[in-house]
């Protein structure tokens, strides 16, 4: 039990210990108060980092990139400005219809794959089996492998003297131009992209088929649907968010595509320059000591427009069919 005098010396030593050491109920809110005037700015100084680093490296350049595309720079001369006379360029710029005709017919030919087959893929690796572990991996294997080992391998496969041919020359075909031929060239390329986005888009649609409700299928299976027909009335209406996901993701990936054609074509862009897409026109145009930045940039803006639209159109086509 406390003494009286024992009392007043503890009441002493928390008066001259100053507010810091006094309870919350002891009218001691010094210490709250201070903490709540820097909870506002708190937040800004977490995020701070994060938006040095996309204002540095991404704001930046695409601000850079607009202004750039109304002026006459080079990589060595700042340029200045010439009102829309880059893009009038364009309009005759042989080079820039070919890249645009080629970006096209990337994106034909690569989404629609890439939206189908992964969820073929993932509907097959699903199933609880063993060994499904080792397929799982071997398929999602050449997303994590570089694009650069991947169109080199590529390249050595589809060469006059590389395997492929090989095998055809064997059982009497004979070579194929895979590489020196446009069309082939082109077809190759989106193969090489398919081949190693499928991986990537499985693990998506592997992700969406784990929340389809299993009763749905049983309940079919019980009307009598076969397997093609689940897959049509049930499978396809419960993931499609999910491929119009892949389809946007696609999409921009395949219309900006650089690394498998620039590989397999090399910088040139195929006989005659023939197999060059937008960004690669990008490349050849914007870089050098006598690089054309700004004609460059003005097909980056292109590209960005371009992009955006086909982003949009999706958009519009999902909301169309929710409605």
């Amino acid at each position: 039990m406390k003494t009286p005098t024992a009392s007043r010396a503890i009441s002493s030593d928390l008066s001259t210990a100053g507010p810091a050491v006094r309870s919350p109920g002891s009218g001691g809110g010094r210490p709250r108060r201070a903490i709540r005037r820097h909870l506002p700015s708190s937040p800004w100084l977490f995020a701070a980092p994060g938006l040095v680093i996309a204002a540095a490296f991404s704001l930046y350049p695409f601000f850079s990139t607009l202004v750039n595309a109304f002026t006459d720079r080079r990589t060595l001369v700042p340029g200045e400005y010439v009102g829309f006379a880059n893009f009038e360029e364009l309009i005759h710029d042989e080079m820039f219809w070919t890249g645009l005709r080629n970006s096209t017919l990337y994106v034909v030919g690569v989404v629609p794959a890439l939206v189908i087959l992964p969820l073929l893929l993932a509907m097959l690796v699903q199933r609880q089996i063993p060994g499904i572990t080792f397929f799982r991996s071997a398929f999602y294997t050449p997303v994590v492998a570089s694009i650069v080992v991947v169109g080199l391998i590529w390249v050595w496969m589809l060469d006059d003297r590389g395997l492929i041919n090989a095998v055809l020359e064997a059982v009497g075909v004979g070579k194929v131009g895979f590489l020196s031929d446009q069309w082939l060239l082109l077809g190759s390329a989106m193969a090489v992209t398919v081949w190693k986005g499928l991986g990537y888009y499985m693990i998506i649609y592997l992700a969406a088929l784990a929340n389809v409700p299993r009763e749905l299928h049983e309940a079919a299976a019980v009307d009598g649907a076969g397997p093609v027909r689940r897959f049509i009335t049930v499978t396809v209406p419960a993931v499609r968010s999910t491929m119009v996901l892949v389809g946007a993701l696609s999409l921009v990936a395949a219309f900006k595509v650089f690394s498998e054609v620039y590989l397999m074509a090399g910088p040139s862009g195929g006989p005659a320059g023939e197999d060059t897409t937008l960004v690669m026109l990008v490349q050849r145009v914007g870089t050098g000591l006598t690089g054309r930045v700004g004609y460059a940039s003005a097909i980056s803006v292109v590209v960005f427009a371009v992009t955006v639209a086909l982003m949009l159109l999706v958009l519009r086509a999902d909301r169309k069919e929710d409605a």
